[in-house]
């Protein structure tokens, strides 16, 4: 089965490999991104210079590298202009010693004679793992950084590679880096392992003395000696120690651990029991404020309720009296609407009663006048019947009376009359009266003749 990793190592090495990416120069990050690019062969120191005098048509040209230097001019009679941050040596064919070195120097360049180096002079930092082996065998990985600087660049160009075009100060920290992990090793191996992880001060001043030795010359004393390689250290720090084993690294933790859980786990019986103590404290005070507020509400609802009852009953009392009144005003009115009903009925039935005796009246009148006509009919039809009698009686009497003179002259006097209402005569017809027309019969005869005559004419 698998070993459990070591999750805390594991966090540790990522955060440093993205503090070497930071770290990289930028021109090697516009170049080649995130991956480094693999180490090439050094070069020759005059390898700017040769590339500057492959291009001498040009009339300026800036060599690529991590040092921005301009050459202008064009064949023989070049400059080079150098970054003030920037050291520099230009040597000539012939001559023994540089003509030009130090910081930011520009000059005249003949490709054909001369060449230069540039390195720059900002601080390097040097990033540090180193897995070691402690006292009681056990690995631990030791992760620092040393930053440095150029201090004589006369004596450090001539004992450091700064060959590389690309990156010249590679070389110097490879070597750097390798002898500073040598002496963490070396010192780690005689510390065990808590007094690593604690106390990682013997460390720094193992790594500072070494490294001063090596790149300063500085002996026992501090004194400044002639061996050094002309670089001086600015700083050295241990970042991180950690141990390689997950399971020593977790049992390293488990007696603090412990302890603290020991710790937390009394202190949080203690508030627990303080929390639980001021809780029944709290909920003694809370019941006994709840129960002072129930009493007080309860007094309240009463004397609320009290209330209500009374303005209830109040209300109920002043409908009830209104409803009363009320129904007493609907009473009495009933009382005197049913009275003036009865009145209207009585007179009513007076007025009907009224109204059929007058009735009985009328009907009696009628029957009066009715007999009264019928009897004035009678009197009068039988007046008139005896009218008529005596009429004809006196016409019998007047005719039985007549002279025949007298019925001659009538006869004679309505012949007009007569005459004047017979048709016109389509043929004439003659009548003769004759005879004996002084008595009566004799008259009587002549009209029948004349009747008889004229009716034929009258029919047609």
């Amino acid at each position: 089965m698998a070993a459990k990793s070591n999750s805390y190592l594991d966090q540790v090495v990522a955060q440093q490999a993205e503090l070497e990416e930071d770290l990289q120069p930028a021109f090697m990050r516009r170049k080649y991104g995130a991956t480094p690019p693999a180490p090439s062969a050094p070069s020759p120191s005059g390898a700017l210079a040769k590339r500057a005098g492959r291009v001498g048509a040009t009339r300026e040209h800036t060599p690529q590298g991590p040092v921005e230097v301009r050459v202008t001019g064009f064949w023989r009679w070049q400059t080079v202009l150098v970054p003030p941050n920037a050291f520099v040596v230009h040597t000539r064919r012939g001559a023994a010693e540089p003509l030009h070195i130090g910081l930011g120097v520009s000059f005249r360049f003949n490709p054909a004679t001369d060449s230069y180096l540039v390195v720059p002079g900002a601080i390097q930092t040097i990033l540090i793992n180193a897995y070691c082996i402690c006292r009681e065998l056990q690995g631990v990985l030791v992760q620092g950084y040393v930053q440095w600087i150029i201090d004589d660049f006369a004596t450090a160009y001539r004992k450091l590679d700064f060959s590389d075009p690309q990156d010249p100060m590679r070389l110097v920290n490879v070597q750097l880096r390798e002898q500073a992990e040598a002496a963490i090793k070396d010192k780690v191996s005689t510390m065990a392992v808590r007094d690593v992880l604690s106390d990682k001060q013997p460390i720094i001043e193992e790594l500072t003395a070494r490294l001063r030795t090596v790149a300063e010359g500085a002996g026992e004393a501090g004194a400044r000696g002639g061996h050094g390689l002309g670089l001086s250290i600015v700083t050295v720090q241990i970042k991180e120690a950690v141990v390689s084993s997950n399971t020593l690294w977790e049992n390293l933790q488990k007696p603090y651990r412990s302890e603290q859980n020991r710790v937390a786990r009394l202190a949080e019986l203690d508030a627990q029991e303080a929390v639980s103590t001021r809780e029944a404290a709290a909920g003694r005070a809370g019941e006994e404020r709840r129960i002072e507020n129930e009493r007080k509400l309860a007094e309240l609802r009463a004397r609320n309720d009290a209330a209500r009852f009374d303005r209830e009953s109040t209300e109920r009392l002043r409908r009830t009296a209104r409803e009363h009144d009320v129904d007493r005003e609907v009473a009495d009115l009933a009382q005197q609407t049913a009275l003036h009903a009865l009145r209207l009925e009585r007179d009513k039935h007076a007025e009907q009663l009224e109204n059929a005796r007058l009735q009985q009246e009328l009907s009696r009148l009628q029957l009066e006048a009715e007999l009264a006509l019928a009897q004035a009919r009678t009197r009068a039809a039988h007046e008139a019947a005896l009218l008529d009698l005596d009429r004809e009686r006196a016409g019998i009497d007047n005719a039985n009376a007549r002279t025949d003179t007298t019925v001659h002259a009538q006869l004679i006097e309505t012949l007009p009359a007569i005459v004047a209402g017979l048709p016109a005569p389509a043929e004439l017809k003659s009548v003769q009266i004759g005879g004996d027309t002084t008595g009566l019969a004799g008259v009587v005869a002549q009209v029948s003749e004349i009747v008889a005559a004229l009716r034929p004419i009258r029919g047609s």
